[in-house]
């Protein structure tokens, strides 16, 4: 659920803390092109509230009071495929990250960084991108763990080359720099990767070509 550029990006915060999310909506407040509308305390409010809103995306702190954040990022995707989760926590820690991930996540934000990336990080989880740093990717991936749904035999060799460049945690610039391609031409790419492989960003295509055995990692190129 990719926003126009002619309408503003659908954000809901679910935090049962509610001074630090409405202290996150009022810092996206004079964005224009981003409207935070709704805020939910608990897993039962947030999924409501998602029905009802049918955000871009989802910042999901993972310490809710009824269901753990992952446990909420994996019905609201459910539900809703294309909504871009992000998840929301305290601490870096590897257990939470990669169960985020595995319950489709965009990518992380931690809580004491919140205020100055919340803006960047909206857009960046709306237009599909990981929010996830290539050290941290690194280490999380080869921990995921391995599923057999028979997609992705229809990629081709260049898109497993982008894939691979992808766990990495290359930006589009970076691999059309490589390839000697256009960014737009990777574009085009990374959009028929991800519908091949049933994801919808970034993050969700690599983690499940490496977890359908597609790419390995650490990356052979």
């Amino acid at each position: 659920m990719v926003a126009t550029e002619s309408e503003a990006l659908r954000v809901v915060i679910i935090d049962d803390h509610l001074a630090f999310a409405e202290s996150l909506a009022r810092l996206v407040a004079d964005e224009a092109d981003i409207s935070v509308v709704g805020i939910a305390k608990t897993a039962a409010e947030a999924l409501q509230l998602v029905d009802d809103s049918k955000p871009n995306v989802a910042l999901v702190d993972y310490a809710m009071p009824d269901r753990d954040g992952v446990e909420v990022a994996s019905a609201i995707k459910a539900a809703h495929a294309d909504v871009m989760v992000v998840m929301l926590t305290g601490a870096a820690d590897d257990t939470v990250l990669l169960a985020a991930i595995e319950a489709g996540c965009s990518g992380f934000l931690t809580k004491d960084r919140a205020a100055g990336e919340i803006v960047d990080a909206v857009r960046a989880a709306a237009a599909g991108e990981a929010l996830i740093s290539p050290a941290m990717l690194a280490r999380l991936l080869p921990k995921l763990s391995p599923t057999r749904r028979a997609v992705g035999s229809d990629l081709t060799d260049r898109e497993r080359e982008i894939l691979l460049l992808l766990a990495e945690g290359h930006a589009n610039k970076v691999i059309a720099s490589q390839l000697f391609l256009s960014v737009n031409t990777v574009r085009n790419y990374v959009q028929s990767v991800l519908t091949k492989l049933g994801a919808h960003s970034k993050l969700e295509a690599v983690s499940t070509a490496v977890r359908e055995g597609i790419i390995d990692f650490p990356t052979r190129r």
